[in-house]
């Protein structure tokens, strides 16, 4: 593994999928409407997510020394994570148990990508 390669990777789906709930979820914040009134310009920034998302894939496969199916489940992982957070702090919905148990098996599958070493 590839360390810098890897945490560069998961700092890109990081920030991309912090992004990404704005984006997405803007149009619902009770502080602001400036989501609903620039659907476009929101809409367009997607061009610049689009990178983020492309070097997140890019670094995490060079990390995990070329292979493409942890990176991608080390995105998905990073985004269920990100999500529950700003959900639960923007729109006070809790963690329910069925919500609990989707972040441990998240969890769990990013673990599993890591430190599972491949024979």
């Amino acid at each position: 593994m590839v360390v810098k390669s890897f945490l560069l990777g998961v700092f890109w789906f990081c920030l991309a999928h912090i992004f990404t709930f704005y984006q997405l979820n803007g149009q619902f914040l009770k502080s602001t409407d400036w989501f609903r009134k620039n659907e476009v310009l929101v809409a367009a920034f997607g061009f610049i997510l689009s990178f983020m998302y492309i070097w997140g894939t890019k670094y995490t496969v060079e990390g995990t020394g070329g292979l493409l199916w942890p990176a991608r489940f080390i995105g998905f992982g990073v985004g269920m994570i990100f999500y529950a957070a700003l959900v639960n702090f923007h729109f006070d919905e809790g963690i329910t148990p069925k919500t609990a148990v989707s972040l441990i098996l998240s969890l769990l599958l990013i673990c599993i990508q890591v430190f599972w070493k491949n024979a």
